[in-house]
């Protein structure tokens, strides 16, 4: 009886019934009527027919658009009226507004000092266009005076991370995917709560989706009680609607003003393997500090404002004047934001531009490879131009659907000569991307349609830094626990999975 009740009252339950039963009423409605009405049936027809004349007419990805198509076209009835209720992606004019005056919030807080553009210029002129391309976009500048270390696996980062939150005397701002109450977790909260009552402004943003299973319903009240701060980014509710597919992926934690961290560890055990999920869990992150943790800050707060409704006065937790002479510079370090209602692309423009520009070597950690054309293209021109490509990918996945995915690109990646490796003690989990000793990305961003079309995403664009070395030496070291997929790996794959991975490949954008 018990476990009965657990089950009636456990939140998956909750939001999980209300939708069933939304979509069986949905179903069941378009059945009856178009059973009964010619017209009905015609209209849905005329809807289908509508919404692909307006796929194709839209500025989607090629691969998003057939994903909605394919689906459409064999089930004219129901096609259409899904597609209106969760295809669309457009912001309504309010919250353009909003939008929009985020980001001239930003641009007004997060000035491009033009000097230190104009120095990467002299050494570099790909590099410098690429930094201003990014400043354009996201609106966050390059600087100078900040240095960088490359974290991994996620035990290091974990450590620093304690360590670093125990020295806060001003705020702490924590904003991630997934929170999830353990070992991990706790550790943090005790440090939060601590730092709260001495005064410290506690704040914290989690993804409701990312958390759905990972904590208890109305989680926020709880740390509200501790005197921590709490928002929870687009609140789940059990109502059919496409707004639940813009997610918040960000990893991003920021100390005082003078410390952050970004890259793909979230909160949570398996992440610094005190809990085995899927093999060993082979993560990464950057931590900076010095004068670019400013546009984490003006993230963070950026965010915060706009789901809370609040109007923030970001020039108080600006850092103190005399960092510049802690912080020593260490080549070129950008931080960097991607919205999924901006129409831009970013966090797959930063990547193509560093692929496409690459000399020597590209060398990639990603733990989905569900590329469009764009981005298989111009890895395969990569290598076809002798540049040495290498890319890592989980050898034990954590869905299984993804992973069959992934591995239905190798033939034509392989073909062209980009190196495939599978990290074979478990799950590969971090996304960078290092190219010819000089430039890196390290970031929360998947090579997947989710995280460079749907999820709001951060990275550190890094220039000349020390730790593009580590990203680098990182990734040579990890390749000797990896096994290479040869040509003869692809070709022996069995027809049956062909097929279904093909099938898989067309839904791909949707999963």
């Amino acid at each position: 009886m018990k476990k009965l009740l657990k089950l009636l009252f456990n939140r998956i339950f909750l939001v999980g019934l209300p939708i069933l039963i939304q979509i069986f009423a949905l179903v069941m409605f378009i059945l009856r009527f178009s059973s009964y009405f010619v017209y009905f049936y015609a209209f849905c027809t005329l809807l289908s027919v509508i919404a692909v004349l307006r796929i194709l007419s839209g500025k989607t990805n090629p691969a998003y658009k057939i994903a909605w198509i394919v689906p459409i076209m064999l089930f004219p009835i129901f096609g259409g009226l899904f597609y209106l209720m969760f295809g669309k992606n457009k912001l309504s004019k309010r919250s353009k507004r909003k939008m929009r005056v985020i980001q001239e919030k930003m641009t007004e807080l997060l000035g491009q000092n033009e000097a230190v553009i104009k120095e990467i210029q002299t050494r570099d002129l790909s590099a410098a266009n690429q930094s201003r391309y990014i400043e354009n976009y996201s609106f966050c500048p390059v600087y100078q005076n900040t240095i960088s270390g490359y974290l991994t696996p996620g035990e290091r980062m974990y450590d620093r991370l304690l360590k670093e939150l125990k020295k806060a005397e001003r705020y702490i701002f924590l904003e991630y995917f997934i929170i999830e109450e353990g070992l991990m977790w706790n550790s943090i909260l005790d440090i939060l709560a601590e730092k709260a009552s001495q005064g410290v402004d506690v704040r914290v943003i989690y993804d409701d989706v990312g958390c759905l299973f990972t904590l208890p319903y109305r989680y926020d009240k709880q740390l509200e009680k501790m005197g921590i701060k709490c928002c929870v980014f687009n609140p789940f509710i059990p109502i059919l609607s496409a707004r639940m597919n813009n997610r918040d992926h960000r990893k991003i934690a920021v100390i005082d003003g003078y410390t952050a961290f970004t890259g793909g560890i979230n909160l949570a055990d398996e992440y610094i393997n005190s809990y085995v999920k899927h093999g060993h869990w082979k993560d990464s992150a950057i931590i900076i500090q010095g004068e670019a943790v400013w546009s984490f800050a003006v993230m963070f707060l950026s965010l915060w404002s706009q789901q809370k409704k609040t109007d923030e006065d970001y020039e108080q937790y600006r850092p103190v004047a005399s960092l510049e002479k802690v912080f020593v510079s260490d080549g070129y370090v950008q931080p960097f934001g991607d919205s999924p209602l901006d129409d831009e692309s970013l966090g797959e423009t930063v990547y193509l531009n560093l692929i496409s520009t690459a000399e020597r070597y590209v060398y990639i950690n990603s733990p989905y490879l569900i590329l469009d054309n764009m981005m298989m293209t111009t890895l395969c021109s990569a290598a076809k131009r002798n540049v040495d490509v290498r890319i890592i990918t989980p050898h034990i996945t954590d869905k299984w659907y993804v992973h069959a995915v992934t591995r239905s690109n190798y033939d034509a990646l392989v073909e062209s000569g980009v190196k495939i490796y599978e990290y074979t003690p478990g799950f590969l989990h971090a996304k960078t991307l290092a190219v010819d000793d000089k430039l890196a990305v390290v970031g929360t961003i998947n090579l997947d349609y989710r995280s460079l079309y749907l999820h709001f995403e951060c990275g550190v664009w890094l220039y000349q830094t020390q730790s593009v070395l580590e990203v680098t030496a990182d990734f040579l070291k990890t390749l000797e626990q990896c096994q290479s997929v040869t040509v003869e790996d692809c070709l022996a794959v069995k027809w049956y999975k062909r097929l279904s991975s093909s099938i898989l490949r067309v839904f791909a954008p949707l999963m």
